[in-house]
């Protein structure tokens, strides 16, 4: 294929930002428990073939096919996997010390009332971990479906017009809503934009389809980043452009992402976030299969199987299983803060600055406040740190990094570590 335009000029920034701002229809919320979940997302590498011959296109006028992509039905297969360079017994971490998990024991119900284990605000934060496969389908804004595919079972997200049902065939157990309730909760915006949204179930938690992930980086796209087209490639057997974004800005631990956007719908096929210390990609998720047909009426259909148990939203005490079940504001109030996280910096270095409760920083493993799993895990991520802010523990992984000091302040971002100190010693 012809080469294409060298990187987009920075004079470009405003055009590139009112094409982005378009584009962009959610906003994945940041939480203290799932800060990292939520802005790291999920993954697994995809072979592409072929490099097909198609007309040159530029940066600009691809940012604007994808904002223009008016693709409300389709179905397929996404693979989808995270490595982010977690000790191996991290992932069982992922029950009672997970973000999201309560007391309630990673989200399961135990007899005890405290909520259903097919609840989706727990449920799809085990998207950011591991390898996983989806089942995807999208008709208009008030039908879609997303079915995570295990070894011997399957959970499935269902939204059909009012109606949001969640299924667990592990547990036989399932959670309705009403009016979309949690999931759905932006189904009125999805509809007034003409857009399905809802490869979009999973809003709220983390991204689980490449549609989702390239909006979320196009939205991080400023003057700190360069935007070009980089080529072509074949994804689940459709032509694709290839959209590449590096940040300028040294201090982040991105890479560059690459975004394959099928060259007739413009819908973003495939995403891969690589980090700036090379390897393996972070985040890599894409179509496997894919079908821009209308899906079956059926497949929207749901009906609890006999012997389920269902929960309504509401019911089973959801807040004690999920943690205070506040947002953001209400967490910081209640620890006596001020409301709101301050953001230090901008685009891709920008860290969260925040306050945990009480006033001090996390146990460590001489403590007998949390469990020794939960102490050693913290432990071996953590890196012990000082400077003008006092002292205090970096977490690391391969993408998100984040400082605890000892007295209670939090600063967390895809940035290095020497970024997250100088933030810290900055706002003293």
């Amino acid at each position: 294929m012809a080469p294409y335009e060298p990187e987009q000029d920075t004079n470009e920034a405003g055009e590139l930002r009112a094409g982005r701002r378009k584009a962009v229809r959610y906003v994945v919320p940041l939480a203290v428990a799932g800060v990292a979940a939520a802005t790291i997302g999920l993954v697994p590498a995809l072979a592409t073939s072929g490099d097909p011959d198609l007309p040159e296109i530029t940066a600009q006028e691809l940012i604007e096919k994808i904002a223009a992509s008016d693709t409300e039905q389709l179905s397929g297969t996404v693979k989808i996997s995270t490595d982010l360079g977690l000790p191996s017994f991290a992932s069982g971490m992922t029950g009672s010390f997970a973000p999201g998990a309560g007391g309630g024991g990673g989200g399961e119900d135990k007899g005890d009332g405290k909520g259903s284990a097919a609840d989706p605000s727990a449920k799809l934060l085990e998207l950011a971990t591991g390898t996983h496969t989806l089942r995807v389908a999208a008709d208009g804004p008030d039908k879609q479906k997303l079915s995570v595919l295990d070894d011997a079972a399957e959970y499935s997200l269902i939204h059909n017009g009012d109606d949001v049902w969640a299924y667990d065939s592990a547990s036989n157990e399932a959670y309705h809503s009403k009016d979309g309730g949690r999931a759905g909760e932006h189904a009125d915006e999805r509809g007034k934009h003409g857009k399905p949204g809802g490869e979009g179930l999973s809003k709220g938690d983390v991204p689980a389809t490449p549609k989702e992930f390239a909006e979320q980086a196009l939205k991080a796209a400023d003057k700190s980043t360069s935007v070009k087209v980089d080529g072509s490639a074949q994804v689940a057997g459709r032509d694709a452009y290839r959209l590449v974004l590096k940040p300028k800005d040294s201090g982040t631990t991105v890479g560059q992402i690459t975004i394959a956007v099928d060259a007739k719908t413009g819908t973003p096929l495939k995403f891969t976030l690589s980090p700036a210390g090379g390897g393996a990609a972070v985040v890599d998720a894409g179509f496997a299969k894919v079908d821009f047909g209308k899906p079956a009426a059926s497949t929207f259909d749901f009906e609890p199987p006999k012997g389920t148990k269902v929960t309504e939203e509401g019911e089973g005490n959801d807040a004690s299983r999920h943690g205070s079940g506040k947002d953001f504001k209400d967490f910081e109030d209640s620890a006596g803060a001020e409301p709101g996280v301050n953001v230090i910096g901008e685009g891709w270095t920008s860290i969260a600055e925040l306050r945990l409760p009480g006033g001090q920083g996390l146990p460590t493993s001489a403590s007998d406040d949390v469990p020794q799993e939960a102490a050693k895990f913290l432990d071996s991520l953590g890196d012990k740190v000082q400077g003008d802010f006092g002292s205090g523990t970096v977490f690391k992984t391969r993408l998100v990094n984040a400082l605890i000091t000892d007295d209670g302040r939090m600063y967390v971002g895809a940035v290095t570590k020497n970024a997250l100190v100088e933030a810290a010693n900055g706002a003293q």
